[in-house]
Order: C-alpha cells, then sequence, then structure tokens
C-alpha cells in the first residue's frame, strides 16, 4: 500500500463529501486507502459516507476525541508507506498525490510535506509555511511586526515571509490540513501528541520531524483549497484561546524552562491584548452608524428648533429652555434610534421599507411619551412631527451618501441581488440555476458559461470557456460557480488565480450534490448555498423573536394572577417568566434530541414543537418539526405554540 489518507470530520458533512470525491479523482493511479474519523458529528456525516463512497474506511467515535486522537486511531492501523493528514474543508488536485509521492520518492530524508494552500478566492494562505514559533518569532507575530514587515527574514519569519511562494523550499512547521508523512519516520518519532486537542499537533509533530533527523518541505507544484476553520472561526477569540493554549503547551514540551516562561508570558499578553482589541472593536463596529446618525439628526434638530422659535413660536422673542436641547432632543434621538433599531434599520443590507416602518413606528411612540410627560415638558408636538420627519430624511441621504461611496460595510437591499456566472456543461448549468432559484437566495443575472457550444439557442448562454474573463467584465458579475462535475480542480483554482483582479466570490457545484460551497475571504469559514436555509438565522427574525419573549413575557406577569387561579403553578410561572425576560430561555426552542446541532443555536425553550402533541413521536418527526420550525419562523408559530400550552408554562 502506497499511501494512507485520514480525514479526521467534525460536522462538515457537505465539505467532506466535495474533498471526498476530489481524493477519488486523485487516486485513480495509486494504490491507496482512505479512512474518515468522525469525532460524533450530527449532521449525517457517516451516513454520507457509507451511502456515497461505500469504499472508505470509517471509525465513528461516540464523542469528541480531538483532533490528534482521531487521526492517531487511523494511523494505528493504516497500511500505507506515506500517511496524508488531511481536513475535510479541502478539494487537492487531481496530481497532487502523485507528485507528492514522487518528491517524496526521490528524497529519503524527507520525514514531512506541505503544500501550497489557496483559500475559496483562490489567494495564497500563508500558513502554507511556517518556521518554528520561538519567543522571538512569536513576538514579532503576536505584535504585527511580521504583517508590517511580510517580506523580511526576522519579521516575517512565522510564515517565512522572504522565501518565494511558488519554490520548493525546506520548511520547519507544515500545516496539518495536509500533512504528508513518512510512515517510516512515524514510526521513529511517534505519532501525534494527544496532549493537544485542537491546534499545536501539527507544530509538535513538525518538530520533532527535524529533531528525529528528518527534513519537512514545502511544495507548490501542486496546489490544494482550503477554506479553513469550519471548526473554529480563524479571526474568532475562540480560536486565539485554542490556539494559544496549544502553543504554550508545545513551548513547555520543548523550549527550556526560561524560554518557556517567556514563550507564556508573551501568549498569556496576547491573548489579553487579543481579547481588549476584540471588544473594543465590537464595540465600535456597534456605535460607529448609530452615532453617525445621532449627531447628523441632531444637528438638523438644533436647525429646525431654531426656525421653530423665530418664525412659529417664539415671533414675538424669546427662546425654547436649554432642557429642551440639553435633554429632551437627545432623548428623542434615542427613542428614534432604538426605534430603528428594532424595525431593522441597522440590519444588513439596508432596505427603505424598514425605514419608513422605522419612521411611522418612531413618530407614534414619541407621541405616546409626550403625552405621558408632564406639562412643563410638552414644549412643541410640532418639533416631534418635524423631527420624525428629518430623522428618517437624514438616514436615508446617509446611506444614499454610502452607497455612491461604495462603502464595503454597507449593502443597500437591492445590492443583496447578485450576478451570477456559471460554468459547466450545458445540463450542470441547468441544474445548478435551477438549484439557486429554489434557494432564498436573492439572483439578479444569470449566466452560462458552456464547456461546448451550445446544441440549441439558449437565453442564459454568454459565452464558451475562453471567453469567462470578458464575460464577468462585461456582465459585472458577483459571483462564479464552477461544476466540479465538468471541471478538474487544477482548472477551478487555475481559474481563480486568473481572474483575481476582479472583486469575484466562488463557489463550486460538486456533482449530484445540492448544494454550492465557496468561501468569501482569508478569514471567512466555509459556506454553502442549499435547501436547508434556516429563516430562524436571519437578524430581523432573532429580534422579532426577543422581542415576542419581552411582550409576552410581560403580558404574562400581568395575567399571572388569572392564570394561577387556573391551576398553573406559582413558582413555576414566574421563574420562567423571570428568565425569559432577563434572555436566560425563550418561551420556545427545539424538542431536545441529539441531532439539533446542526440546526441554528436558540436558547433553551420552556416549549417546544411538540409540547402539545403527545408523547412517543419518533425521532424522525421531531427532527422534522424541530428543521420546520427553524426553517419557516414566524412570530405568529410561537403565539400559537403559547397560547395552546397556556397550562405548561410553569414547567421548569
Amino acid at each position: 500500500m502506497k499511501l494512507s489518507i485520514i480525514i479526521v470530520n467534525y460536522n462538515v458533512k457537505h465539505f467532506l463529501e466535495q474533498c471526498l470525491r476530489s481524493v477519488h479523482k486523485a487516486i485513480q493511479n495509486i494504490d491507496a486507502e482512505i479512512y474518515v474519523v468522525d469525532n460524533n458529528s450530527v449532521d449525517h456525516s457517516m451516513e454520507m459516507v457509507a451511502k456515497k463512497f461505500p469504499n472508505v474506511n470509517r471509525i465513528a467515535n461516540k464523542k469528541n476525541t480531538g483532533f490528534s486522537v482521531a487521526n492517531n486511531q487511523a494511523i494505528r492501523i493504516s497500511k500505507g508507506d506515506y500517511i496524508l493528514l488531511l481536513n475535510p474543508d479541502t478539494l487537492v488536485e487531481e496530481d497532487t498525490f502523485e507528485k507528492c509521492i514522487n518528491f517524496m520518492d526521490s528524497k529519503d530524508d524527507v520525514g514531512g510535506l506541505g503544500v501550497k494552500m489557496v483559500d475559496g478566492k483562490g489567494k495564497f494562505l500563508p500558513e502554507s509555511k511556517r518556521s518554528l514559533p520561538t519567543p522571538k518569532v512569536a513576538f514579532y507575530k503576536i505584535f504585527g511586526l511580521s504583517n508590517l514587515f511580510p517580506k523580511s527574514k526576522s519579521f516575517g519569519a512565522y510564515h517565512l515571509g522572504h522565501l518565494p511562494e511558488d519554490e520548493t523550499n525546506e520548511v520547519e512547521i507544515l500545516a496539518g490540513a495536509f500533512m504528508l508523512l513518512r510512515k517510516k519516520a512515524l514510526d521513529e518519532v511517534g505519532l501525534l501528541d494527544e496532549t493537544f486537542f485542537m491546534y499545536g499537533e501539527d507544530v509538535d509533530l513538525s518538530y520533532r520531524l527535524i529533531k528525529g533527523g528528518y527534513k519537512n518541505y514545502y511544495f507548490p507544484e501542486t496546489r490544494i483549497i482550503h477554506y479553513k476553520g469550519e471548526s473554529t472561526k480563524k479571526g474568532s477569540l475562540n480560536y486565539v484561546f485554542l490556539f494559544y493554549k496549544a502553543m504554550i503547551i508545545f513551548a513547555k514540551k520543548h523550549f527550556s524552562y526560561k524560554n518557556a516562561r517567556l514563550f507564556s508570558m508573551l501568549i498569556n499578553l496576547a491573548i489579553y491584548l487579543r481579547a481588549f482589541l476584540s471588544v473594543i472593536r465590537r464595540f465600535f463596529n456597534k456605535i460607529t452608524l448609530p452615532a453617525f446618525d445621532f449627531t447628523f439628526i441632531f444637528v438638523g434638530m438644533i436647525y429646525l428648533k431654531k426656525y421653530w422659535e423665530l418664525n412659529h413660536r417664539y415671533v414675538a422673542g424669546g427662546s425654547y429652555p436649554d432642557i429642551l436641547t440639553q435633554g429632551l432632543i437627545p432623548m428623542y434621538i434615542l427613542v428614534w434610534l432604538t426605534v430603528f433599531k428594532l424595525s431593522g434599520v441597522y440590519d444588513k443590507p439596508f432596505k427603505l421599507n424598514k425605514l419608513v416602518r422605522g419612521s411611522l413606528y418612531g413618530v407614534s411612540t414619541l407621541l405616546i411619551i409626550y403625552g405621558l410627560l408632564p406639562e412643563d415638558f410638552r414644549f412643541s408636538r410640532a418639533l416631534i412631527l418635524l423631527g420624525s420627519a428629518w430623522a428618517g430624511i437624514s438616514v436615508l441621504i446617509s446611506r444614499n451618501l454610502f452607497k455612491l461611496l461604495r462603502l464595503k460595510s454597507f449593502q443597500w437591499g437591492d445590492s443583496l441581488s447578485k450576478r451570477f456566472l456559471i460554468i459547466g456543461s450545458k445540463d450542470e448549468c441547468i441544474r445548478v440555476h435551477e438549484l439557486l432559484h429554489q434557494t432564498e437566495i436573492k439572483t439578479g443575472f444569470i449566466g452560462f458559461i458552456h464547456l461546448e457550444k451550445p446544441m440549441e439557442p439558449n437565453q442564459l448562454y454568454v459565452g464558451q470557456r475562453h471567453q469567462l474573463k470578458e464575460a464577468v467584465s462585461i456582465y459585472d458579475i458577483d459571483e462564479l460557480i464552477f461544476c466540479s462535475k465538468d471541471l478538474s480542480a487544477q482548472e477551478i483554482i487555475e481559474q481563480m488565480s486568473t481572474l483575481d483582479e476582479y472583486t469575484l466570490d466562488f463557489k463550486i457545484a460538486p456533482e449530484e450534490s445540492r448544494y454550492v460551497i465557496g468561501s468569501n475571504s482569508i478569514n471567512m469559514k466555509g459556506e454553502f448555498y442549499g435547501f436547508d436555509l434556516n429563516s430562524i438565522n436571519k437578524a430581523e427574525n432573532q429580534r422579532n423573536k426577543r422581542l415576542f419573549d419581552i411582550i409576552s413575557a410581560i403580558v404574562l406577569f400581568i395575567c399571572s394572577p388569572l392564570l394561577v387561579l387556573i391551576g398553573l403553578n406559582p413558582k413555576g410561572l414566574f421563574k420562567n417568566i423571570l428568565t425569559v425576560l432577563l434572555g436566560f430561555k425563550t418561551w420556545v426552542s427545539y424538542c431536545k434530541t441529539t441531532d439539533i446541532n446542526h440546526l441554528p443555536r436558540l436558547k433553551e425553550g420552556v416549549l417546544s414543537p411538540i409540547s402539545h402533541l403527545k408523547s412517543g413521536q419518533s425521532t424522525i418527526t421531531i427532527s422534522k418539526l424541530n428543521m420546520l420550525y427553524a426553517k419557516e419562523y414566524k412570530m405568529r408559530n410561537d403565539l400559537n405554540f403559547l397560547l395552546r400550552n397556556l397550562n405548561r408554562l410553569a414547567r421548569y
């Protein structure tokens, strides 16, 4: 046996399927075996593997054992001269394995090999080649010097920025996403260290190979797509904690006490620094646009106040008291902005109908508040009406300005409608076209790039393969979808690289699958289009659900004496009202089963979609009802569940 390929999977069924399809194409001329070790996924990954890839060896763990343990399980029973550790969120070229094995065969001292990795947009991933994270290298990385001087041999040492990305070179650290290992070397230096749960195990094993007398190489003669971070988003704080914790374990294991202590200090400093910066960044990201709106509205309100004073209220002289400018106007603006937030004005993409609705709700709310204020603070209804109009107009002006400036962080409602090109055979283009229209994606222009001339006229046909660049430019395309049934992985990656001058997103439609896979940035985890687009994920629905919880909790509290009279346990009722009001629970959530982890996350519920049904429902029925609740969420559904289960609201 020449090659053993080991893939550890955890809840990434769609990416795993695409990965396995590419692997099967790449082992056509190689004596190889494939292992998929599943760490207790709940997305039916193993059922998919058994059905579509019956020749793959499957190991199903009953719990998430971590990356190292799972890989070692397969390594111990593998038979290949070479062991490949491969991430499931990857796509390999058809000749990747042959090229890598030929290189390894030509050099007996090679212990491990890594390849050139690109992300879902075809951009080079710098972690394809790395050096040992010594305290000095870690310092340059942690404090951003490696980003300032990426090509420097000293400052950019972490990613070996001084080495060309298209040149084969000896390196120290290999990436665990694609790690080709000589079995003989593993027998000598040992398997993956199971102390590392996730991250760091590749660094540790790479270093042990070097200490064992072997060399590691970066080999860019072949490429893979790595969507990155399906388990943990690379830019997230959770990733920082996991990765840096692994680095501390590595330092304590391999460095001297003095260096390990220094390294640990740097890492802990980095964690607190990243956490602080993350909190600050999130705060400013959330507050920047409302603060801009507040300022813009406030300036306009000052001019409106002066205009109304001089021309209507105090024509003969005088002015409004300072409390209006210093207290009431800021309060009015806060009310408008709060109502705008609840109405979805700050959702992405921006939609005009939400602004109109928010403006109407805002003026109504303020007029109610105005009527409740003491007489001394009721200065002018006209200012409230004019101010409400100005609040809406000012937001509309600013959003149009953002649209004209084409700010990347801002989306107007109609910009959500994407312009697609699909490249493949005629039949595959039609299949993917139908798939897109059955999802919730807003599609604008859709055109086909055929690999052959169409046999009959088709209004969607815009050209052939050699006309791809022109079509992307002429039709102002947002997203290009490759049909992997008709295009090799090598050609897909090549096309991504040649189209890097355009602002394009790329997706791949695997053959015989009902989804489309891709990734939109170097720090964004992979995503897919499919039928399981859950509306409860939408910001508007999440906000509506929370709003429903708060309003219904208040109503139930007011009606609690009546509910207690009809037999509800007061302790349980008030406990549930309080926990829902504070956001620890929601009134309606999924019925607890073993397969809800693949659904959008919700807080624990007092009720579920089956609360009003008789007990003894099958697991399949429960799963379908959970899925239906997530996919077709409406506030009235929660209201119906609440009214049907009034006698169950005191359960806890």
